[in-house]
């Protein structure tokens, strides 16, 4: 099965939620573009606008997931990807289509590819369904 399985490492869990938590921190408004990132939570990472009203075709999606990703492994040797939105975490469009295209990069740059979709509650793999949420969200 792809994507992340249960029981989810400790150490897979705890960057998973610094992502859901550095969303909810730093994103005050209730409706924003959804964003997507490369790289690893609270650490160096790239960011790109998910949708910013551009057409963008699958090739052109994973030319630019492919360039991020070469930027982040220069910090990160394992990096993850994310899309952080608003609205609940039931799949939507966007997730997938950028889905695809990080799938085909992960894939051309031959590093296992972990893809989660993020909201200022929780998080969602779109592939496994392996989800985390918390009602309040805050610093440990």
């Amino acid at each position: 099965m792809e994507g992340v399985s249960e029981p989810v490492p400790p150490r897979l869990r705890h960057v998973l939620r610094a992502a859901a938590l550095e969303h909810a921190l730093s994103e005050r408004r209730f409706t924003h573009r959804p964003l997507l990132h490369v790289g690893l939570p609270g650490r160096d990472h790239e960011l790109l606008p998910a949708d910013d009203g551009e057409p963008m075709d699958h090739a052109l999606r994973t030319d630019v997931v492919a360039a991020a990703l070469a930027r982040a492994r220069r910090a990160v040797p394992q990096p993850l990807a994310w899309i952080t939105r608003t609205g609940d975490l039931v799949a939507e469009d966007v997730d997938l289509v950028w889905l695809a295209a990080c799938r085909q990069a992960f894939a051309e740059a031959d590093t296992p590819l972990t893809y989660v979709v993020v909201n200022r509650h929780g998080w969602r793999d779109p592939r496994s369904g392996v989800e985390r949420h918390w009602t309040r969200l805050r610093r440990r």
